[in-house]
């Protein structure tokens, strides 16, 4: 039983048709919002939204299964720690105060795809992984912002009071020119000041905008060249585990003949 639960879980089928029910559940909230449609279909959607917990719990069973009798391995997967937590939200009932905490969880069915897909597992790894990195651009990226502010303030706060009026201004103006919205039309103020000015801002928008974002995009990258290899070693470890399995059940099986032909050479020998 155990060892059928895992053929299942870890089966190419069974991952496509959890995909297409986790797609589906997206498609009938979508269509929940649907005036018309929702309340004429109220109680198909209850169905369909059962459903879909009744299987939901039916995987993490089977999973918990495949791990026996050391089940409490399966709470040792961050990403089966993600789908049991959706499936306890969704056993909260959809009616009285929890009312908002059961459709928060039915949404959140839907960001199984990700713990459903090795890619986006992988993704959201990689994103994760690049958070410390993006941290200290973070900072750097606060700390350039903020001397510009203040420079930009004792340039053009007597000109442009609007804004740069304070330092505060000054840190709103900055981001929307280092958003690019729109940012030519503060430079164009400052430039009736500063013939220069554009010097101040083109710098600004260069480190701010194009080296930052660089910058991030090298750090993903390089986190996620890691996370492919460690997904790699994962495998590798996986596949290395199941010949050891593979060989010891073969050789469980070469003892048991030879058990068996022992046991008829005696019973010949006694005749």
């Amino acid at each position: 039983m155990r060892e059928l639960a895992g053929r299942i879980t870890a089966s190419r089928p069974f991952e496509y048709f959890i995909i297409a029910l986790i797609l589906a559940n997206g498609v009938v909230l979508g269509l929940e919002t649907v005036e018309g449609i929702g309340d004429a279909f109220l109680t198909w959607f209850g169905v369909a939204h059962t459903v879909t917990l009744a299987i939901f719990i039916v995987e993490a069973a089977l999973k918990m299964l495949a791990l026996a009798p050391r089940a409490h391995r399966y709470f040792e997967d961050g990403w089966n720690i993600f789908d049991f937590s959706i499936i306890v939200l969704s056993l909260v009932p959809a009616v009285g105060p929890f009312a908002v905490v059961a459709r928060m969880a039915r949404l959140m069915r839907v960001l199984r795809l990700i713990s459903a897909m090795p890619e986006l597992r992988l993704i959201v790894s990689t994103l994760v992984r690049s958070v410390p990195g993006m941290l200290h651009i973070v900072v750097v990226m606060s700390l350039l912002t903020y001397i510009y502010a203040i420079l930009g303030f004792h340039l053009f706060h007597e000109h442009d009071p609007e804004h740069w009026s304070n330092l505060g201004v000054s840190l709103l103006s900055l981001f929307r020119v280092v958003t690019l919205e729109d940012w030519t039309d503060i430079m164009y103020v400052a430039m009736d000041l500063h013939t220069l000015a554009w010097a101040y801002f083109l710098s600004f928008v260069v480190l701010g905008s194009f080296v930052t974002i660089n910058l991030f995009i090298a750090v993903v990258i390089n986190n996620l060249d890691e996370a492919k290899q460690e997904r790699l070693r994962q495998l590798e470890t996986a596949a290395t585990a199941d010949e050891v399995i593979a060989e010891l059940r073969a050789a469980r099986e070469s003892l048991n003949r030879l058990e068996r032909r022992l046991v008829e050479v005696q019973g010949e020998g006694g005749r």
